[in-house]
């Protein structure tokens, strides 16, 4: 819901850091959410609330005495698994908090206009506010302390249209879920690659992750016209390759903490991927064929392409602006940034995968 990047690190009086982050926010057309009627799906939608009610995690995120210890343990760390711990916390943190100020905000436009969508935002944005406040406590074990309060400042909003909030936020649930759990049952059987404990809270977590996707669902699934249709078929594929790239390409860059967690990172992520499409065959009218040769062939072409790009950035910083190599490799860097695009847009054009319905109309995947 929120990208952020860091833009300035200050430090307190007893050594504590203090982050801040530049929030980028998303805001929609609030008047056609409100006139979104729920009459075709309302017993899966009130289905869903009433699960949402329950609060199932509401003792979940109770910190324990393996906290204590830990924080005892931490300067035990290497510092490189360090700062990368606290990247994914602040991270995790970060777009936690921004969920919940997006579902927050919209939960309160739609307040007296559209009850039931209005509940299940509110609810939403609990468990959003829920997890970032853990996290933030898990941040305070490395004396830094996330400035969230700045992220409520001086906000810029970038529009998207409701059809696209949904798509892009029921595939952001989803593949939070298939990744949460995914690590957790990885460190449930590998006990000694979790660094730290927050990771036994996944499997709790991750069902939070899987409700929010299925609040989406239901409300695409009400409205006919937002899964129907060449639009719709061009938006499934363009938002299942853009999150998976996106993910593949973030995860290039923190390699190393993943196999710190003992994860093969491109098993990883090719894992999540199929999970996540697997899911989304069952709601979008279209999804990726991942079968195809060519479609792995493709993704490591996309892989290998940005991880030279990125060392190319890297060894550029070392050469003066007058070495004549310095042109060869911003040249070099060109091309591969070049085919890069070409990967991705060859990942697009794959022949995708039709949902297939039964005789009632519902998914047979």
């Amino acid at each position: 819901m929120v990208i952020s990047s860091k833009i300035s690190i200050g430090q307190k009086a007893k050594g504590e850091r203090t982050s801040l982050l530049k929030p980028r926010f998303y805001t929609t057309d609030f008047q056609a959410l409100m006139n979104y009627k729920l009459d075709r799906k309302r017993g899966d939608m009130l289905a869903i609330l009433s699960e949402l009610r329950k609060d199932y995690n509401r003792f979940h995120f109770v910190r324990d005495n393996e906290f204590s210890i830990a924080k005892k343990c931490i300067k035990y760390l290497p510092a490189e698994t360090r700062v990368m711990l606290v990247e994914f916390l602040e991270r995790s943190c970060t777009a936690e908090f921004s969920g919940f100020l997006l579902y927050k905000e919209i939960a309160r436009k739609l307040a007296n206009q559209n009850n039931l969508l209005s509940e299940g935002f509110s609810l939403l944005s609990r468990d959003e506010a829920r997890h970032a406040g853990f996290l933030n406590k898990c941040l305070a074990d490395f004396d830094i302390n996330l400035d969230l309060g700045f992220l409520t400042k001086a906000r810029q909003y970038t529009f998207f249209s409701p059809r696209l909030i949904l798509y892009a936020t029921y595939l952001s649930e989803k593949i939070g879920y298939w990744r949460y759990i995914t690590i957790f049952r990885h460190l449930q059987h590998n006990y000694i690659y979790r660094i730290y404990p927050i990771f036994k809270y996944f499997e709790g977590w991750c069902q939070d992750e899987n409700r929010h996707g299925d609040f989406f669902a239901a409300i695409l699934v009400s409205q006919p016209h937002l899964l129907k249709g060449a639009s719709a078929r061009l938006l499934s594929r363009f938002f299942l390759v853009s999150v998976f790239v996106t993910m593949l390409l973030n995860d290039a860059d923190r390699t190393a903490f993943y196999e710190y967690l003992g994860l093969n990172t491109f098993a990883f992520d090719m894992y999540v991927i199929e999970r996540t499409n697997f899911t989304a065959a069952k709601l979008f009218p279209v999804s990726l064929n991942l079968y195809n040769p060519l479609a792995l062939k493709f993704i490591q072409q996309t892989l290998t392409a940005y991880q030279v790009s990125q060392a190319c950035s890297q060894y550029s910083a070392f050469w003066p602006a007058w070495n004549f190599r310095l042109g060869w490799l911003k040249l070099i860097q060109f091309l591969n940034r070049c085919h890069l695009g070409l990967s991705i847009v060859n990942i697009f054009r794959l022949r995708p995968r039709y949902r297939k319905l039964n005789s009632f109309g519902t998914s047979l995947v």
